[in-house]
């Protein structure tokens, strides 16, 4: 049985197309390649608004693109996210995507005294690329890395979604074109593995 892929593309520039979008569109050929399923959300060209209210989270009806992506990550095995590192994390709008995605009833239940009593979103995995002007090593052991662990840890795992994957970019402005097609093969084969 083929695997069911999500692509999530966060980088939040429609003027422009970046490395990301390349790099989305690399993995989105290789797990095609592989027979795999795959579907393209890109959280730029979506029409959601932004929570504003613990209320709105919990009960608030999701936009129709919200819960076209939520069927798409319902669907799928592993999630590939990929997005630029803006101010040490994610883009507002991707985390504005991920609030309104993966909300109560969705992706988790609670119990009582708002303990997580149940992960909906288990037996999926997530592959995390990001792209970053600072080289990758500075990020990962100075930073530690903190906004993509945040991502791995306070959102993704905490719906269940286990294991999580980080590839980290780095110097992105100054890599070479061969380093460039380089990291492009490596999105290409980890989609033809779906992973």
């Amino acid at each position: 049985m083929a695997r069911r892929i999500a692509i999530i593309q966060g980088h939040p520039d429609t003027t422009a197309r970046h490395f990301c979008h390349a790099l989305a569109e690399a993995y989105l050929k290789g797990a095609q390649s592989s027979g795999f399923e795959a579907r393209l959300i890109d959280v730029a060209v979506m029409d959601f608004t932004l929570l504003r209210s613990k209320a709105d989270f919990e009960s608030g009806t999701p936009a129709p693109s919200i819960i076209q992506a939520q069927n798409a990550i319902r669907c799928a095995d592993h999630l590939a996210v990929f997005f630029p590192l803006w101010l040490g994390g994610m883009p507002a709008l991707l985390k504005a995507f991920f609030e309104q995605t993966l909300r109560p009833g969705f992706a988790f239940e609670y119990g009582e005294a708002g303990q997580v009593i149940r992960k909906h979103l288990t037996e999926k995995s997530a592959r995390v690329i990001v792209t970053m002007g600072m080289p990758a090593w500075v990020y990962r052991w100075f930073y530690c890395a903190h906004g993509v662990k945040a991502l791995e840890r306070n959102i993704l795992a905490f719906c269940g979604i286990n294991p999580v994957r980080t590839s980290l970019i780095g110097s992105i402005e100054n890599l070479t074109e061969a380093q460039r097609l380089k990291w492009l093969s490596v999105a290409q084969q980890y989609g033809a593995k779906g992973r």
